[in-house]
């Protein structure tokens, strides 16, 4: 549920991000992590973080409890936990090269949600954070990029569902419309695109988005599975 983001304009060089191509280079081992410029300084992304090499990190102290806000992960144990689940890609944004100034998990649906009807079809971006004090650094969309170099890209449906109530408002200064609109910003030039869904807590606020990312081998029979299952129904 991403909860923490900021939006400015995609650089030029991002505008095509999601090519079978690119997501084929961006599983080599030396394309694992890519450094971003910070009006605070450089900050490197990495992706597929491990267990023990998240364990060797420190978290930044801003990923916690504030006045009207809540992290979902304040801890850097629970992100030890997801990079040690199947097939989950773990993506951290480092300063100094130890710091965790910013964090992105995609991982697959847990088995009481809906969408875990998909079997290993589906994954979900499941977190996006950017500590406060890092959010002018256009940071989330390197996050993004990073998370979606995943080999098994365009073979999934790739998800994201954001909730008004976990949103840092204050934070970043914004409406709950304002905000809603940056997410759509944010994903779409990744291949995202808001999907309608009944699905009950999505629907609890009109601020709530649900979007999706098709991978361009996922088959005819799974995308039409998937557009009956966004309304609990089968085909």
């Amino acid at each position: 549920m991403p909860h923490a983001v900021e939006f400015s304009t995609l650089a030029k060089s991002f505008r095509n991000y999601g090519q079978p191509c690119l997501s084929r280079a961006m599983s080599e081992e030396n394309k694992r992590e890519i450094p971003w410029k910070t009006p605070n300084g450089k900050v490197v992304i990495r992706a597929f973080c491990t267990p023990g090499e998240i364990r060797g990190y420190s978290f930044d102290r801003q990923f916690g409890t504030h006045a009207h806000y809540k992290s979902l992960y304040t801890k850097r144990e629970s992100l030890e936990r997801m990079a040690g689940q199947a097939d989950s890609n773990v993506a951290l944004a480092l300063a100094q090269g130890k710091d965790i100034v910013g964090f992105g998990v995609l991982a697959y649906p847990d088995a009481d949600e809906r969408w875990s009807e998909m079997g290993d079809l589906m994954m979900e971006v499941n977190a996006l954070e950017v500590a406060r004090e890092w959010r002018s650094g256009k940071i989330a969309r390197g996050l993004i990029q990073m998370l979606l170099s995943h080999p098994q890209l365009e073979e999934k449906i790739i998800y994201f569902v954001g909730y008004s109530w976990t949103w840092d408002l204050d934070g970043n200064g914004m409406s709950a419309i304002e905000y809603r609109q940056m997410m759509i910003h944010l994903f779409e030039p990744f291949g995202f695109q808001e999907l309608q869904t009944n699905e009950p807590n999505i629907c609890l606020k009109p601020e709530n988005i649900f979007m999706g990312r098709i991978g361009a081998k996922v088959t005819e029979e799974e995308q039409h599975r998937f557009k009956w299952l966004r309304f609990g129904l089968s085909p």
